[in-house]
């Protein structure tokens, strides 16, 4: 497939310009915002101010508030590893009064969670004021978490919380807690002991919820639904039981991970990083599957004050026992290093929270969260002042936005990232590979099948069926352009198989496209394993049955149609070589999204559009898939690099006879017999013509000659043939 796409784009990539990254991309959002969505009653943005960039904004000319955008602040890279740009407004004493989503490229979002609930999401932290909270104690926001995109809600709310806090405290000129007298870690203090002493002097500290505190927990959150599915079990059973500890500190980390654990650690921390020890017992997992699929840990996090945390993938190391020897065994035993740049005081309180889901539907689900607070005991810490204030002046540092790793560091215990996802999704990777093994078979032996067309259809109709409500509604396995362009674009930057390698069933399907380019062209997928034209296709025979009349393109005009969908096709590789996002907002002309991933609940103008396609589908076999997919053109270049042509025809094919062509569901074949590749789905459908004695000429002639042969073999034939003939009687005298 890479040297595929290589041979095809050469000219195209070889033609196009690495663009450089700026400093920062706030300048050039300002222009395509208006200031009064993120400071409402503002009229005009002010010129932005210091590093990271803080703009004022203006209300007739007077501040009224300030502006920012988060990946200047705070780490925002979700689950695609690129930013998620969030403008963020505040008043003059560091409220939260505004945030607008402008970018992101998080897959989820592009193709599964509508955008609007991310808004209405950010929407419910307006109002809260972070360096207010932090100093009264108090928590932030109890927000709806969007279920099924849990890892970018979370990024963005962290992100907008924390830069909220560094720069109402740059706003207000108050200094930063770091540089006030604090508590420190004294690394010489302390010495190797047991775990009941680690217990007992507070350097472990234990949090334990009960079933009946989970279920309490949900019908005091006031989710009606959530308190109708309690946790099933006695009420005193453990639900979950976790246990921190700071094992950076020496005395602590060589007591739980003995000296050659704790010297390993040391090596793969930075100068004055932190890393704590989480322990886990109880039916309920910490860690969870969302590490997974998407390369944070979803359930955890880490807070101080107004700092939040979620630990990557990357941060994380397995362990498998512990030192001790009076320690308990541990259903799930890990490892996280704070990363360096988290305003994070681990002598100070901070707490790790847990956050419990809950399903109450289908996709939707409920959250709570148990709170389990840690401070470092004293004789394990010292207390200073800081002398030095923070290199810039302010008490604001800028981090860089980090990518989640794909595959862990060398160093790392475990297995990469990509490995541990394939592990999780056997059942569905299962399933997929024994479709493509049945899909083979019914290629490699279309011959015994098609001379069936009664089974042959019922196989095929099932197999649709499987392709849409499993492989599109159920797996949301559905290949995009979006994918096409994406792989071009790594081409041209950081290609690592592995960010292809961390969606397994999308990645079984793009090498079976690659391979089948080989063999077949385009049409397994685009006639076999396409949810939505699997959709189209069972659309409109459900019309047939309804007598809905079928329209007969004309040949001169379907042959000018077909091209429409590699124009749409290559203006959107040209697109995404100079804006990648802008390319994927115009690949919505595929209404995979809209019918496949989201199941038609989205914005009326989305289903709209994929419900008129459809329609034109029931007059018009397969509308879409003829003239618009910019997917089937994109398959179909490489498509004409195939091996071997399996599809039979006959001498006398276009010529009398154009059944074919006449019964061809996408106007593959042309009235002269020719079958072009390049629109060819590979249905089969005139393969059983070929193959129809009742429909083919050349196959009627060969059965009427056979029949011919059969009645003159037949026993009462013969017996005619042996038989005296009959003559009249002779008459007789006298009659």
């Amino acid at each position: 497939m890479r040297a595929s796409l290589l041979a095809c784009f050469a000219i195209l990539l070889l033609a196009s310009s690495a663009t450089a990254q700026t400093t920062s991309r706030l300048v050039g959002y300002l222009d395509t915002v208006d200031p009064a969505s993120v400071v409402p009653g503002a009229d005009q943005f002010g010129a932005p101010e210091g590093a990271p960039p803080l703009v004022p904004v203006l209300r007739e000319g007077e501040v009224a508030g300030y502006a920012y955008l988060t990946s200047d602040v705070v780490n925002t890279a979700g689950y695609s590893g690129k930013y998620i740009d969030v403008l963020v407004g505040l008043d003059t004493d560091g409220t939260i009064v505004g945030a607008q989503l402008l970018e992101h490229h998080e897959p989820i979002v592009l193709i599964g969670i509508p955008e609007a609930r991310i808004e209405t999401y950010m929407s419910e932290l307006v109002g809260f004021n972070p360096l207010k909270a932090a100093a009264a104690g108090e928590e932030p926001p109890d927000v709806d978490i969007v279920s099924g995109a849990t890892v970018t809600v979370l990024v963005i709310g962290d992100s907008i919380l924390r830069s909220a806090a560094r720069m109402g405290r740059r706003i207000a000129g108050s200094p930063d807690p770091a540089d006030t007298t604090r508590r420190i870690v004294d690394p010489d203090a302390g010495e190797v002991t047991d775990w009941l002493t680690l217990l007992g002097n507070g350097a472990i500290r234990r949090l334990s919820i009960s079933v009946e505190d989970v279920n309490r927990a949900f019908e005091q959150s006031g989710g009606a639904r959530a308190a109708e599915r309690p946790e099933k079990g006695p009420p005193d059973a453990v639900f979950a039981e976790i246990y921190v500890a700071l094992v950076s500190h020496p005395a602590i980390g060589r007591s739980l991970l003995g000296d050659a654990g704790f010297e390993r650690l040391q090596g793969r921390l930075d100068e004055d990083q932190s890393a704590i020890l989480v322990m886990g017992e109880g039916r309920y997992s910490f860690k969870g599957s969302g590490y997974v699929r998407g390369g944070i840990f979803d359930r955890i996090q880490l807070t101080q004050g107004a700092e939040s945390i979620r630990f990557r993938d990357k941060q994380h190391e397995r362990i498998a026992d512990l030192a001790p020897g009076d320690a308990p065994s541990f259903n799930e035993i890990a490892l996280f290093r704070i990363p360096e740049d988290a305003r994070i005081r681990p002598a100070e309180t901070w707490s790790l929270h847990l956050l419990v889901q809950r399903a109450i539907g289908a996709l939707d689900k409920a959250f709570v969260t148990f709170a389990l607070d840690y401070r470092l005991p004293a004789p394990y810490a010292q207390t200073i002042r800081k002398a030095t204030p923070p290199p810039d002046g302010r008490g604001a540092t800028t981090e860089a936005p980090v990518a989640p790793a794909l595959d862990e560091s060398p160093g790392q215990a475990e297995t990469p990232l990509w490995q541990r996802i394939w592990r999780s999704k056997v059942a569905s990777i299962s399933v997929l590979v024994a479709m493509l093994a049945a899909l083979t078979a019914i290629f490699f032996f279309q011959d015994i099948l098609v001379k069936r067309p009664k089974l042959f259809d019922r196989i095929r109709l099932v197999y649709l069926g499987v392709t849409l409500v499993w492989l599109g509604w159920v797996a949301k396995a559905q290949l995009s352009v979006v994918n096409v362009l994406a792989f071009a674009q790594a081409l041209r930057t950081d290609f690592q198989w592995s960010y292809f390698l961390a969606d397994p069933l999308i990645f079984i399907l793009w090498f079976s496209v690659a391979a089948a380019l080989l063999f077949w062209g385009r049409g397994p997928f685009c006639g076999w394993l396409c949810p939505f034209g699997a959709l189209q296709e069972l659309a409109n025979r459900a019309g047939r049955l309804l007598r809905i009349p079928q329209v007969k393109v004309p040949w001169a005009l379907h042959e000018r149609l077909w091209p429409i969908k590699y124009i749409i096709f290559l203006v959107l590789f040209g697109v995404s070589l100079t804006s990648l996002a802008l390319a994927e907002q115009l690949s919505e002309i595929e209404p995979f999204k809209t019918a496949i991933i989201l199941r038609f609940l989205r914005d009326w103008w989305f289903v709209l559009f994929a419900v008129s396609l459809l329609v034109a589908g029931l007059f018009i076999e397969r509308f879409f898939c003829r003239y618009l997919c910019p997917l089937g053109a994109a398959l179909a270049i490489p498509g004409r690099l195939r091996m071997f042509d399996w599809l039979k025809r006959y001498r006398d094919c276009g010529n009398p006879c154009m059944r074919c062509h006449n019964e061809c569901p996408v106007g593959a074949i042309h009235p002269e017999g020719h079958i072009n590749p390049n629109e060819c789905i590979s249905c089969l459908h005139c393969q059983v013509l070929y193959h129809h004695d009742h429909k083919c000429p050349v196959m009627i002639q060969k059965r009427l000659k056979r029949e011919k042969r059969a009645a003159m073999a037949s026993p009462s034939m013969r017996g005619a043939a042996a038989a005296p003939p009959r003559t009249a009687p002779t008459p007789q005298e006298g009659d």
